[in-house]
């Protein structure tokens, strides 16, 4: 399991960090945009006719990013695992985490073949800028195989952990790798 650990480490650590420049930059982009729209309205320089198909694609693309960073980090928000602590026997316990997880993986497949369909069928641009609609509907297909790669290694985690639930305790609640 060790080994498993570490050849992720990597790899989750630049994931993260990329998805975290991603959301800076987009967000930073967004704020951009809004502060000359408002500033356009008082000092009409130019028209910003493209404006709100921009932050279409900017709000798309930062919502699914950010949702797949938080995913990749385990820093989503939930109503807590309360269920767990009640479970005396730690291989249930770790069973019983891996119905989470397993449900959670059929939801990213889903979602990935939902979103990739969509993605592909979107063949009409948008109407200032004659940008493809695939474009602004790629973030989802992208986040969804990124969810989707951490959901398996989560319930491979917890496999590992019914497998051997002393030292897979240690790995379970492992902190998210540092992205400094």
């Amino acid at each position: 399991m060790k080994a498993f650990h570490a050849a992720f480490d990597k790899f989750d650590a630049v994931i993260t960090l990329i998805l975290e420049w991603i959301c800076i930059v987009l967000f930073a982009g967004l704020t951009l945009l809004l502060t000359a729209n408002i500033l356009m309205r008082f000092v009409p320089l130019f028209s910003l006719h493209w404006f709100d198909e921009i932050v279409e694609l900017i709000f798309a693309a930062l919502v699914f990013y950010g949702a797949a960073a938080l995913w990749v980090t385990r820093g989503h928000f939930s109503v807590g695992d309360w269920i767990s602590g009640r479970i005396p026997n730690l291989r249930l316990r770790y069973v019983y985490r891996l119905f989470i997880e397993l449900a959670s993986l059929f939801f990213m497949a889903v979602f990935l073949k939902y979103s990739w369909e969509l993605t592909q069928r979107a063949d009409d641009v948008t109407n200032a800028l004659q940008l493809p609609k695939a474009a602004l509907y790629a973030c989802m297909p992208i986040a969804a195989a990124i969810m989707l790669i951490y959901s398996l290694k989560n319930v491979l985690i917890e496999i590992g952990c019914i497998i051997d639930p002393v030292s897979g305790e240690q790995f379970r609640d492992a902190p998210p790798p540092a992205t400094e």
